[in-house]
């Protein structure tokens, strides 16, 4: 806050004038999730620039330091999509800074993912080191995530967004999350046994399960449950509740 002690004050009976030479500015970083009634421009919005940044910074250095570039665009084709959906409708629709930073976070560690391929992973060798597993579970911490980080930007999507009704805030974004990690899987056989068999193997990541698709669908689907029932715990625990009665709580 910048302050001018440059005031002249004139005061007359109960009534005192200040008059300030410079303008009192505020800095203020205000955190907003789906219930907030305003949304920060982006010029303005340090919160969605530094998760620009810190995202940009990892999708960068896991395509410099990849060890397979064909597999990395294979995996980052989607992140692609989505970036530019989120561009698109940005004058439609600005997210919340909560949601942005869940979005954030998934596609940090997707891209993360991408570097070594799924399978050979290192974060993922060490768990396995650490807890003595038969393989690199690292596929499996991202499609946890991916139930678990992107259920609250949908409840918003579809409620804030869409205006739907609150019902199917909660219900939807578990339903989608079990249908897009199906369409998921359909995608990754297509492209594993149809359209770059080659590269197959290293997209694919199943490392000789033969349940990985399904063991992937159910991790997604739970992570979709576990995020909306905290939400749901949260907002009767603390109370929270809209100043708008046509916005969700929290």
């Amino acid at each position: 806050m910048l302050t001018s002690y440059l005031v002249r004050a004139k005061c007359s009976r109960q009534k005192c004038t200040i008059h300030h030479s410079l303008i009192t500015i505020h800095y203020k970083m205000i955190f907003t999730n789906a219930i907030s009634l305003t949304r920060t421009e982006f010029t303005k919005n340090r919160w969605i620039q530094l998760f620009l940044l810190i995202f940009f910074s990892v999708w960068t250095s896991t395509l410099i330091g990849t060890s397979n570039l064909s597999n990395w665009i294979l995996e980052n084709g989607l992140v692609f999509f989505f970036l530019g959906f989120l561009a698109i409708t940005y004058r439609r629709y600005r997210f919340s800074d909560l949601s942005y930073l869940l979005i954030c976070v998934y596609l940090c560690l997707h891209v993360y993912g991408s570097k070594y391929t799924y399978a050979e992973n290192p974060f993922g060798y060490w768990l396995q080191d650490v807890l003595h597993t038969s393989r690199n579970h690292y596929d499996r911490i991202v499609h946890f995530s991916f139930g678990f980080l992107l259920a609250y930007p949908m409840r918003e999507t579809f409620i804030s967004w869409l205006k739907f009704p609150v019902w199917v805030g909660w219900a939807l974004p578990i339903e989608i999350t079990l249908s897009i990690s199906g369409l998921y899987e359909l995608i990754e056989w297509a492209v594993a046994d149809i359209l770059f068999p080659a590269q197959g193997g290293d997209y694919l990541g199943s490392q000789g399960d033969i349940w990985d698709a399904q063991k992937d669908m159910f991790l997604a689907t739970l992570g979709a449950i576990l995020a909306t029932t905290i939400v749901s715990v949260a907002k009767k625990v603390f109370n929270i509740r809209s100043k708008d009665s046509d916005k969700v709580d929290f």
